[in-house]
C-alpha cells in the first residue's frame, strides 16, 4: 500500500470537503482527470518548473504523472489538489491545499508558458478564498526556495507572512535547499489583494 495513502486514512482532521470546480475570470479549477497526465508530463519535464518543488523528481514523464493523477482522479485523496486550465480545458497547472503533518498546506505550479501573465495569482487567491469559507479558522501552511522571490512576491501579496526559513530536499535538484517558510492566518481571505 502506498504511504502517502496508508497515513492518509489516519488523519482524523476535519476537511473541507469536496474539491469544488471554481470559475474566474480567466481560469476553471476543477477535479484532475487522467486524460491530464501528457500535459503534466510536458510541464513537469520541463526543469524550470520542478526545480522550485520539492517532492517532483527529475526527469518526470508520463508514467509519472499517471501515478500521481490516479489518486486524485479516483476521488480517494481527499486534499484539493485543482487543476488550472484556461477556457479551452487545457491542463496548464496545479493549485493545492493539502494536509501534511496534521497542517494545511498550500502549494502550486504552473507550466513556464504561462507564467508572468498574473494565473497564478489568480488561481491561489480564488482557491485560499473557497477554502476559507469552508475552514475560516484554519491556517494555511506554505513556503518557498529562496531563489524563487515571484513565488515568495506571491504569497505576501496574498497575506502570507515569513515565518522562518528551513532546509528542505529537492527531489529535482538532489540536495538541500534553503526554504523560507510561510503562513496565512485564520480568517485572512486573499479577496482582491492579487490583481
Amino acid at each position: 500500500m502506498n504511504a502517502a495513502l496508508f497515513h492518509g486514512r489516519h488523519d482524523n482532521a476535519a476537511g473541507p470537503g469536496p474539491i469544488p470546480v471554481i470559475q474566474t475570470e480567466r481560469l476553471t479549477l476543477r477535479t484532475h482527470r487522467l486524460a491530464d497526465a501528457d500535459a503534466i508530463a510536458s510541464s513537469l519535464s520541463d526543469f524550470a518548473v520542478t526545480r522550485m518543488m520539492a517532492r517532483v523528481p527529475a526527469p518526470y514523464d508520463r508514467q509519472d504523472a499517471l501515478d500521481w493523477l490516479i489518486p486524485r482522479a479516483s476521488g480517494i485523496d481527499r486534499n484539493w489538489t485543482l487543476a488550472i486550465t484556461e477556457k479551452d480545458d487545457v491542463h496548464i497547472g496545479v493549485v493545492a491545499i493539502e494536509l501534511r503533518h496534521g497542517r494545511w498546506n498550500l502549494a502550486y505550479w504552473l507550466n513556464r508558458y504561462y507564467w508572468r501573465r498574473g494565473f497564478m495569482g489568480e488561481a491561489v487567491s480564488a482557491t485560499l478564498e473557497r477554502f476559507g469559507r469552508r475552514m475560516p479558522e484554519t491556517a494555511v501552511h506554505s513556503g518557498v526556495f529562496v531563489d524563487n522571490p515571484a513565488s515568495l512576491k506571491l504569497q505576501e501579496k496574498l497575506g502570507f507572512r515569513i515565518t522562518g526559513c528551513t532546509e528542505v530536499y529537492s527531489f529535482a535538484r538532489n540536495t538541500m535547499v534553503p526554504h523560507v517558510e510561510t503562513v496565512l492566518s485564520p480568517g485572512t481571505l486573499p479577496i482582491s489583494r492579487v490583481a
